[in-house]
């Protein structure tokens, strides 16, 4: 496979080596990555795989249960981003990957029917290779395709997130610089307004200026979809607020923008002790949790039209004292049978 010098060469790297290792079968999975990931590469994923170092963590711990739960597994992007991020070319990629559920994986039943399976990820480059990868499954999106429902109901819309309704969200034959230039100073403007919140009043961010009046905004499961920004304040924002209301910025892992579409990422994205509140069902523990965040934005003239947000909400949870494998398991006839 040709090596990536270049944030094209970059985009179509991701775009067509992630399709290729989806339908990789077990026995060449080792040799695929080989070709796509450097020899030192880190693989950080959503709970309850965490971090993977090396080509034959990556195939053993990722891909190749992956592989053999889901046997037709094909890959579908649907927003596909290229920059330049600490020195190096990054692709961010959002999507899912739609297949056949056969066999349980990450304790999760199969349903033996068609499943849909979200991610958000961020690829950096380095020497033409891969070298360092965020990925954020959505596994609660997954439960909720197959019956098996383990947390309090969301408050927003849950269901599949559908590709940006300008249909030009994968255009891996260019990058645009100065758009994406355009795009990310709207999305830092608005990032500046979240930090103006004065703990009173929802207006202090002046929030209004930065997204269009119908703008979507794609939670994660556990979350669910909005729509404007009365549907953002009153089924995530609020909540959040009050539930978190010490949140700061963690560590960012990416911050790219390609014509009218950026993302922007932490791992961990913000910082926060839940003390305020109720959040997804849960009375406040008082304790600190580190949340991983990706953000993918489609900007519409001056102004925010779309934003789909990959939460690693399960992690979240287990920092939180709920262990929610654990609740699958136990809703399908595996309880702890020790203390």
């Amino acid at each position: 496979m040709p090596v990536a010098t270049n944030f094209i060469e970059a985009k179509q790297f991701v775009h067509s080596a992630f399709s290729r290792l989806a339908q990789t079968d077990t026995d060449n999975l080792h040799a695929t990555l080989g070709e796509i990931y450097g020899p030192d590469a880190v693989v950080r994923c959503s709970h309850p795989i965490n971090e993977l170092s090396g080509h034959e963590e990556i195939a053993g711990s990722l891909w190749r249960p992956l592989r053999e739960s889901f046997q037709d597994l094909e890959r579908r992007d649907l927003i596909l981003v290229a920059g330049e991020f600490e020195d190096h070319p990054t692709v961010g990629v959002m999507g899912h990957y739609q297949a056949t559920f056969t066999k349980d994986w990450l304790d999760i039943p199969a349903s033996h029917g068609v499943v849909h399976i979200r991610y958000g990820e961020v690829h950096q480059f380095r020497q033409g290779r891969i070298a360092k990868s965020h990925v954020l499954i959505d596994l609660l999106d997954l439960m909720h395709q197959v019956g098996c429902w383990p947390i309090a109901p969301s408050v927003g819309a849950e269901g599949m997130w559908p590709g940006p309704a300008t249909n030009d969200g994968v255009l891996p034959d260019g990058v645009d610089v100065a758009g994406g230039k355009r795009t990310m100073d709207l999305i830092l403007l608005m990032h500046k307004g979240l930090l103006q919140f004065d703990g009173k009043d929802l207006k202090s961010m002046d929030h209004a200026r930065y997204w269009s009046p119908n703008f979507m905004w794609y939670g994660p499961s556990g979350i669910g979809a909005t729509r404007g920004l009365e549907g953002f304040e009153l089924h995530h924002q609020i909540p959040f607020l009050r539930a978190f209301p010490d949140r700061r910025i963690g560590k960012r892992i990416v911050s790219i923008a390609d014509g009218n579409f950026a993302v922007t990422g932490g791992w961990p994205s913000v910082i926060a002790t839940h003390t305020g509140a109720d959040w997804l069902g849960l009375s406040p523990t008082g304790r600190e949790v580190n949340m991983r965040v990706m953000d993918f934005y489609r900007v519409d003239g001056a102004v925010i039209a779309e934003n789909w947000v990959p939460i690693d909400i399960i992690d979240i949870l287990m920092q939180l004292g709920v262990d929610v494998l654990d609740r699958v398991r136990h809703l399908h006839g595996r309880p702890r049978r020790t203390l």
